[in-house]
């Protein structure tokens, strides 16, 4: 089912109707994280209902066990997860001693539930009427701190409406949880400590394998009408658990309300042996502020987010709420203070994918956070490649390969490969390509050529022998060639010579030589210090160079474009607008014999290449190929709508580019491939932004400046972003016949707009009118 039920708002997300079927969903959409941990938007008090329970750590997993049926040399031993965490949002709520559950109350009215993303908080509010008769308002408010990103509160209110009543509260940590996806249904976690004192509990446990070490605590204040008051818990501890319990009777219409504090510390950032120390002192902060202070310190972080961030959208709601969607939850997911993370596909909003880092990464968020925050981010993440550099040459020794080339993983955690899948750890070896590509796109933009010499230029060199080693010689086509791939199009599997892979190939081998040559010409002693430990000599260098000079790209004469893959023309090319649309999506309609078969695309791929090489072809080619394989293309990746969208604009088809716009932008709003209830789509959330700022606002970086090709859809009145371009921010406002550009910053810029050079001083507003 499509969602249909999230009310479209500038700054918010809003349900404002309780329905069983939608709260997995509902789950992930209203997600909160703060960069160090996340959360499903899971009630705070019990629900007996079908629920998917997450709270998630940064940086902390498990290496669970490869489940196949059959093993083949080379499989990675493990998948590594992001673990669902202890619980420490749990609020069990009694009314005369029944426990609130709104899957078993007798009636439930006004419900409310609203993820502000201005302000960076969750309410919940509604009426209920339990089987014993009492009827209540409940309001709730939580948030994941920014400012102090161990720390998470709650602002939890029950009123009751019809009597007076006994209301209890039970906050509670629980170290008893499991990971919805698992495996062997392995124990991931190992309890070593439940302690409390005064109004504080603290569960110290460790991980399994992995040995992190964390303490998961609370500490509970109660409230009559806003008024602090004193009330001797009740505690009830386990070996899994602690809870405690606040009695008090409340008169009818008096709000009885609890402040919980909670959170995480973790040895990753803390000795092992100062965690409950660590929390203490956390939860001191915590309460000397209180809810209140805290919540106003939240919502000025998230305005220094959003003065830079954010995208206005004039005159069309679900276009404004759907990029709002995005940016919120890229930068809940990664804030850039912390190099050892990476930005995993579901974020903080469920388990698919283990929360491990993809090629997503370099591919499309580098630009988002290149552009809304500052190059260091972006160099953050290009330098947690360099440090996988060693693991990346032992994910290649493992496949036969030799000589320091290096194969990155598709799916990885600490460098390592753990995806399990044959046909896309063995044979999806386009992500290295992505890595080369993020130092290129990264150089590009910022204009900083140091990470090359310092770091770089020797991951270049892996990625170069790898591609060298992969590459056979074809007797019969005289030409190099790469079979048994699969391309991004995941929907044809070990296929030869898919066109996006040996493109790349050929493109990383010559961008690797020609920074061999610079960094020899310029970085005398970086160049002798990375020759020496790479042993590269110019002999091994020619060799490659024979490879990009002669691969080989499956070409149709009749069509006029790169084939796939050479087998793509053997296919029944039915076009999708041809498919009968309850076969939809294929991917739970199909055998996967039958989805390999077919002309399906699941994501762009000839069209990715057009998309990251774009200079190197002529607008003439990219609508050929644009127009022979997006009739084929089901757009089942959360990756394709966003390049699809790019390249229509710059075909000036605006009516298609607000459509595949819409489409990446409310993926998970409108629930498009009918699986938001498994978490959300992070890492595609920043080709969102590019459909924007590349695609209708036509940015690019040619000959070292800022250039621009602004359109608007005729849906829109206008938009307006902010890059931030080698640390000077520019302001862009595209209105419809007109665009203004203005500059904060100490120096002029020279940038270019519709092909004509255009100079922009710092505060002084700048208009270019359309021809």
């Amino acid at each position: 089912m499509n969602l249909d039920y999230i009310i479209p708002n500038d700054w918010s997300i809003i349900e404002e109707r309780f329905d069983p079927s939608h709260v997995k969903a509902s789950e992930s959409l209203f997600s909160i994280g703060n960069g160090a941990m996340g959360q499903r938007a899971n009630f705070e008090e019990k629900y007996s209902g079908p629920t998917f329970q997450g709270s998630y750590i940064a940086g902390v997993y498990y290496p669970d066990k490869t489940r196949v049926g059959w093993w083949k040399n080379g499989y990675p031993e493990y998948f590594a997860k992001v673990l669902n965490a202890p619980n420490w949002i749990g609020i069990n709520v009694f009314i005369n001693d029944e426990g609130l559950d709104l899957h078993t109350c007798r009636a439930i009215e006004n419900f409310r539930r609203e993820l502000n993303m201005k302000e960076g908080w969750l309410s919940r509010s509604f009426v209920a009427t339990l089987q014993n008769g009492i009827k209540i308002e409940v309001n709730t408010k939580r948030f994941l701190s920014l400012d102090l990103d161990e720390l998470g509160a709650i602002n939890y209110s029950v009123t009751p409406l019809n009597s007076n009543a006994s209301i209890t509260y039970r906050p509670y940590i629980d170290s008893g949880i499991t990971n919805e996806d698992t495996n062997w249904d392995d124990k991931f976690w190992d309890t070593l400590n439940v302690s409390h004192e005064n109004n504080q509990a603290f569960i110290q446990a460790k991980t399994m394998k992995t040995d992190f070490y964390t303490c998961t605590f609370m500490e509970s204040q109660v409230f009559i009408d806003g008024k602090s008051i004193l009330v001797n818990p009740n505690i009830n501890a386990d070996s899994n658990s602690a809870s405690f319990s606040y009695n008090y009777e409340v008169k009818q219409n008096e709000t009885y309300t609890i402040h919980k504090f909670g959170g995480y510390t973790v040895d990753r950032n803390h000795d092992k042996y100062e965690l409950v120390t660590a929390a203490k002192s956390v939860l001191e902060k915590a309460t000397k502020s209180g809810f209140t202070v805290l919540l106003e310190a939240q919502k000025n972080a998230w305005s220094k987010i959003w003065d830079m961030a954010d995208i206005t959208i004039d005159g069309d709601v679900k276009a404004q709420q759907g990029i709002r969607f995005n940016i919120f939850h890229l930068n809940q997911t990664y804030l850039g203070t912390d190099a050892r993370l990476n930005i995993g596909p579901k974020g903080f909003t469920g388990e698919k994918y283990g929360g491990s880092t993809y090629w997503d990464t370099e591919a499309y968020c580098i630009p988002f956070y290149m552009a809304t925050k500052d190059q260091s981010v972006a160099r953050s993440l290009l330098t947690y490649r360099y440090k996988h550099l060693g693991k990346a040459i032992e994910n290649a020794e493992k496949l036969g390969f030799t000589n320091g080339a290096a194969l990155y993983p598709m799916v990885t955690m600490n460098g390592e490969e753990c995806h399990n899948e044959w046909e896309i750890t063995f044979e999806e070896i386009h992500r290295n390509g992505a890595i080369a590509f993020a130092i290129f796109n990264y150089y590009r933009y910022t204009g900083d050529y140091s990470y090359i010499p310092e770091m770089g230029l020797e991951v270049l060199i892996g990625i170069a022998r790898f591609w060298h080693q992969r590459a056979t010689f074809s007797t019969d086509k005289n030409k190099y060639v790469i079979l048994g791939v699969t391309g991004p199009n995941e929907y044809e599997n070990n296929v030869n010579n898919n066109w996006y892979t040996n493109y790349i190939a050929q493109w990383c081998i010559n961008y690797a030589v020609e920074n061999i040559e610079r960094v020899a010409s310029e970085f005398s002693t970086d160049y002798t210090r990375i020759m020496n430990k790479a042993k590269l000599s110019k002999a091994e260098v020619k060799e490659w160079k024979t490879v990009a000079d002669n691969i080989y790209f499956p070409y149709s004469k009749k069509h006029n474009v790169y084939l796939q893959q050479d087998g793509f023309l053997d296919k029944e090319l039915i076009t999708v607008s041809d498919l009968d649309k309850s076969q939809r999506p294929i991917n739970q309609k199909w055998s996967w014999d039958r989805i390999l078969r077919s002309p399906y695309i699941k994501q762009a791929d000839t069209l990715q290449g057009f998309y990251f090489f774009e200079d190197q072809f002529t607008t003439e080619a990219l609508e050929r190929h644009f127009d022979f394989y997006e009739p084929f293309t089901v757009h089942e990746s959360s990756l394709s709508p966003c390049v699809h969208s790019i390249q229509a604009a710059k075909l000036d088809r605006m009516e298609q580019a607000y459509t595949f716009y819409l489409r990446t932008s409310r993926l998970d709003l409108d629930d498009y491939n009918h699986e938001v209830h498994e978490g959300l789509h992070i890492t595609s959330m920043a080709g969102t932004w590019m459909s924007i700022v590349e695609g209708f606002g036509g940015m690019r970086v040619k000959n070292n400046a800022l250039t621009f090709e602004p359109r608007i859809p005729k849906q829109w009145d206008g938009y307006s972003f902010k890059v931030n371009f080698r640390n000077q921010i520019l302001k862009v406002n595209v209105c419809q016949g007109h665009t203004h550009f203005e500059l904060e910053g100490n120096e002029d810029i020279e940038i270019v707009v519709n092909d004509k050079a255009v100079s922009i001083s710092p505060n002084n507003l700048v208009t270019v009118l359309e021809d």
